[in-house]
C-alpha cells in the first residue's frame, strides 16, 4: 500500500512542473480570450466595458473578417495539399531509387525550415519584386516578346496568395520530407522484394505498400501542419505585404493584431482569436476523423 502511495506521489511530482506550465501558459490565456472577447475594450485603458455576444454579431457582418477567412481556408488547402504530396512523392523517390547524396538532398531541402520566416519573407518579397531586380520577373521577361513586363506578383489582388501560398510550401517541404523519409526506410525491403515477384510495379508498391505503412506518420504531421500553416501565413503575410493589395492578403491571425494593436479595438480582436482557436479545434477534429484507419503493423 504504501509502495503504491509512493508511486503516485513520484508521478503527481514528475508531473506537477508539466501541468502547470500549460495551465500558466495554455489554458488560462486560452481562456482569457474568450472573457476579453466579450468586451469593448481599446486594449491599454482603464475602461471596459460587457457586451457579451455582440463582437462575434458584429464578426459576422464583418466583410474584412469573412475574406480574411477566406484567405486562411485557402492558405491551408493549397499549402497542405501541396507541401505533403511533394513531400512524400521527394521522400518516395530519395528511398525507393537509391539515389547517392541521399543526406546531401536532405539536407539541402531542409534548409529552408531552418530559416526564419522573416528571412523568408524577405527572400521572396527580392524574388517578387516588380522592377529589374526581381528575379522571377526576370526570368519570365525571357519568355516574352516585348522583354520586362513587370508582374506585380504583390501587388495584385488575383495572385497576391498564390504567390505568399507559394513561399510557405518552399518553407515546409523539406522539413515533412525528412520526416517520412524516415517513416518509408523503416519499412523492410522484403516488403517491396515480394511485390515485385507478384507483377506490382512502382506505382502500385507505392500506394499498397508505402502509404499505408506511414499512414500513421501522415495523420500526425497532418494535423500538425494545418495549424502551423494558419500562424506562419500570418508572419508571412505581415513581413511581405501587411495585408495588401488593400486586405487581399488578410488572414485571420493579421487581421486579429490589426484589430487589437492598430485599430484600438482589443476585444473585437479577442473576439476573432476564438474563432480562430474554435476553427483550428474544430479542423484538427475533423482531420482526425477523415483520416482514422486501422494502424499497420510490419
Amino acid at each position: 500500500m504504501n509502495k503504491t502511495k509512493e508511486k503516485r506521489r513520484f508521478v503527481i511530482l514528475c508531473l506537477a512542473p508539466a501541468l502547470i506550465l500549460f495551465s500558466v501558459f495554455m489554458i488560462y490565456p486560452t481562456i482569457n480570450v474568450f472573457l476579453m472577447s466579450t468586451l469593448r475594450w481599446g486594449g491599454f485603458s482603464d475602461f471596459k466595458e460587457f457586451v457579451g455576444i455582440q463582437n462575434f454579431l458584429i464578426l459576422f457582418e464583418d466583410m474584412n473578417f469573412i475574406r480574411a477567412f477566406q484567405n486562411t481556408i485557402f492558405v491551408i488547402v493549397i499549402v497542405t495539399v501541396f507541401t505533403l504530396a511533394l513531400a512524400i512523392l521527394f521522400a518516395a523517390i530519395l528511398v525507393r531509387e537509391k539515389i547517392k547524396g541521399q543526406n546531401f538532398f536532405r539536407v539541402i531541402f531542409y534548409i529552408p525550415n531552418i530559416l526564419s520566416i522573416v528571412v523568408i519573407g524577405a527572400i521572396f518579397s527580392a524574388i517578387y519584386d516588380p522592377s529589374t531586380n526581381g528575379l522571377l520577373n526576370s526570368f519570365l521577361s525571357l519568355f516574352h516578346e516585348d522583354g520586362w513586363i513587370g508582374v506585380q506578383f504583390l501587388g495584385n489582388q488575383s495572385i497576391v496568395m498564390y504567390s505568399i501560398a507559394f513561399a510557405l510550401i518552399w518553407q515546409a517541404i523539406g522539413y515533412y520530407m525528412v520526416m517520412y523519409m524516415a517513416s518509408m526506410s523503416s519499412i523492410p525491403a522484403h516488403y517491396y522484394e515480394a511485390a515485385e515477384l507478384d507483377g506490382c510495379g512502382k506505382i502500385k508498391q507505392f500506394f499498397s505498400i508505402t502509404l499505408p505503412l506511414i499512414w500513421t506518420n501522415i495523420r500526425t504531421t497532418l494535423t500538425f501542419f494545418v495549424i502551423s500553416t494558419i500562424n506562419l501565413s500570418f508572419l508571412l503575410v505581415q513581413v511581405m505585404t501587411t495585408g495588401g493589395p488593400d486586405g487581399a492578403s488578410r488572414v485571420l491571425l493579421f487581421y486579429l493584431y490589426d484589430q487589437a494593436y492598430n485599430n484600438a479595438s482589443y476585444g473585437y480582436g479577442m473576439a476573432i482569436g476564438a474563432i480562430t482557436f474554435l476553427f483550428s479545434f474544430l479542423l484538427s477534429a475533423v482531420i482526425n476523423k477523415i483520416t482514422e484507419r486501422d494502424d499497420l503493423e510490419f
